[in-house]
């Protein structure tokens, strides 16, 4: 069974994206927002609620960057999807994740970050994030959209 992730970048007007550092296993990581796609979601809809969420703004999907799968005997079968977003409103403030209790919260810092600042960042996940994104962003993808939904008809 495969369990699904969304993850979404986000720029402001000065280019910089949207970075949110997260305490896991004794240590801090630094990545997009995003989690995991609940029962009855699809992509979209994650990466909307999930930035709220954990930022305080609203977005729209404009795109995708990457999906990334992941078939492991630790982890099992696993994706996500890099989706490409714009601020549409909302205030920027660091959120909580509505599943863990307050003393469990992993959330722990929420900023725009440029290129130089993520690139001196320790602890980016995943790790060639700061290589490709911006090639992606530059080339122009964010207007674009790369992801169709198909529905099933049920009956």
């Amino acid at each position: 069974m495969w369990v699904g992730g969304v993850r979404v970048v986000l720029q402001d007007e000065e280019g910089r994206i949207l970075m949110v550092r997260q305490h896991h296993e004794d240590r801090d990581l630094w990545m997009v927002p995003g989690g995991g796609i609940e029962e009855g979601e699809n992509s979209i809809e994650a990466a909307v609620r999930e930035v709220k969420e954990e930022t305080g703004l609203d977005i729209e999907v404009i795109g995708v960057a990457w999906h990334i799968e992941e078939v492991s005997p630790e982890r099992g079968q696993r994706f996500v999807n890099y989706m490409i977003g714009r601020i549409i409103g909302g205030e920027l403030a660091l959120g909580s994740d509505p599943e863990l209790s307050p003393d469990r919260q992993v959330l722990r810092e929420v900023r725009f970050l440029s290129r130089e600042e993520i690139d001196g960042l320790d602890n980016i996940y995943p790790k060639f994030f700061n290589e490709e994104i911006w090639g992606i962003l530059e080339e122009g993808h964010t207007g674009m959209t790369y992801y169709k939904l198909r529905y099933s008809e049920r009956g």
